[in-house]
């Protein structure tokens, strides 16, 4: 995203990156305006570590990857920069370290689910705290979800809350998601 440009005060960005066991990592971001509509979308072509990579960068191979490799040239790509940036995979969120926009993690229903089913569980005691998937992440409530921020960037809860609040309840954001992975897929047919 280059430095110039500013961010939309309507547009949303949606990042995310899928994991092909034939091909690799391909990134995907998808803009959209406040009615839900594409005004762009950009995917990478696939990328896989090499060995001496995995062994390197050890257990901060995925943030590198997805954040810092994948989500910066998609995000910088971009020619309508966001006021937001969500995204369905925690590693993602090392964007955040290279971009001046936040960018968000949104809580899967199934973590939600069970964090909410088992905060008042009597036999919690037998079987042991739920453990949480994403430790590390900085979570929070907007309307109906949970979202979360790494925690060197835990001042951007503010202005999350602040921007997305107004459209919390009527703006489903891991439907975008869904969008994603279908041109990704489609894209990835197109090319056999």
């Amino acid at each position: 995203m280059s430095n110039n440009a500013t961010p939309s005060r309507n547009n949303l960005g949606f990042l995310t990156v899928s994991d092909s066991p034939d091909q690799g990592l391909i990134g995907g971001y998808l803009v959209l305006n406040p009615a839900g509509r594409p005004l762009e979308f950009h995917c990478t072509a696939p990328v896989r570590p090499n060995r001496a990579q995995e062994i390197l960068y050890g257990p901060t191979l995925r943030p590198y990857l997805y954040g810092e490799q994948i989500g910066r040239a998609l995000l910088e790509r971009s020619a309508t920069p966001p006021l937001l940036v969500f995204t369905d995979v925690e590693p993602a969120l090392a964007a955040r370290d290279v971009v001046p926009i936040p960018v968000v993690f949104v809580v899967p229903e199934e973590e939600q689910q069970r964090e909410s089913g088992n905060r008042f569980r009597l036999d919690a005691a037998h079987s042991g705290p739920p453990q949480a998937c994403w430790p590390s992440l900085h979570r929070f409530t907007v309307g109906p979800r949970k979202l979360g921020v790494w925690p060197a960037h835990r001042q951007d809860e503010q202005e999350v809350i602040e921007h997305w609040q107004p459209h919390a309840e009527s703006f489903d954001l891991t439907e975008p998601f869904g969008r994603i992975r279908e041109a990704i897929e489609e894209a990835r047919r197109t090319a056999r």
